[in-house]
């Protein structure tokens, strides 16, 4: 049978445990909770999205082959900008397909036009702003720099963000994503990506949190009066 000390003992490592890692319980216990009860598409921003943009046909173009030797292109893909098509070579070069002449970036009218293709006609934009760099906690992260950030009015702060260098539609931030993000952050205890599951960290409050329920299973036996009963009888 377990000692009076040793019973205190394992109470107070318990109880010391539970208090240090409860915050980060109740955080894992809160963003599971909101993760579970929210749609991700939602979470993407896709009922703020144009699904089905127009497409639009063109005549004329010049052939890619004249542009640059076949043997240098390894990929090729042709995309409407300011409805003008565009060829956008080897993920490196935006081409005018028309006339053969090399684009270095869109410009604000061809983003808004481009973001307008792309968010549903309801919206109305704010404000347009270019960006340079970001941060790592930047809702922007990871993503083609430079790029204009279009702001549109709406209670939710609905951003789309362009590329400036291809003129490619990246994506949509709102205030949902946004507390998914911070919520994610706190789930995976990585605060600088948000993506690994392997920091040290996590891995550290993991193991405690196991300590913490195997020492909380360990009081409830030395603590059962029914259990000491048991083993009464067995001596």
């Amino acid at each position: 049978m377990v000692k009076r000390k040793t019973a205190a003992k394992i109470r107070k490592a318990h109880r010391y445990l539970g208090l240090f890692l409860g915050i980060q319980f109740l955080m894992w216990t809160i963003s599971g909770i909101y993760f579970s009860w929210t749609d991700i598409d939602e979470i993407h921003g896709d009922h703020f999205r144009n699904e089905n943009p127009a497409p639009l046909s063109f005549n004329k173009l010049v052939s890619p082959t004249s542009i640059l030797n076949p043997k240098e292109v390894a990929s090729l893909e042709l995309r409407e900008i300011g409805a003008k098509p565009y060829y956008w070579i080897n993920d490196s070069y935006l081409i005018d397909a028309q006339t053969g002449t090399e684009k270095k970036e869109i410009t604000e009218e061809e983003a808004l036009q481009i973001a307008q293709n792309h968010m549903l006609s309801s919206l109305n934009v704010k404000d347009i702003e270019r960006i340079e760099e970001v941060g790592n906690h930047h809702e922007y992260r990871e993503k083609p720099l430079p790029a204009y950030v279009i702001s549109y009015d709406s209670p939710k702060n609905i951003k789309a963000y362009v590329s400036i260098k291809d003129g490619s539609f990246q994506t949509v931030r709102f205030r949902d994503w946004r507390w998914f993000d911070f919520l994610w952050m706190m789930h995976t205890m990585d605060y600088q990506g948000r993506d690994d599951f392997n920091t040290l960290l996590l891995r550290g409050f993991s193991l405690m949190g196991l300590i913490t329920i195997l020492s909380g299973f360990t009081l409830f036996y030395v603590s059962s009066p029914t259990i000491r009963k048991q083993l009464k009888k067995k001596k």
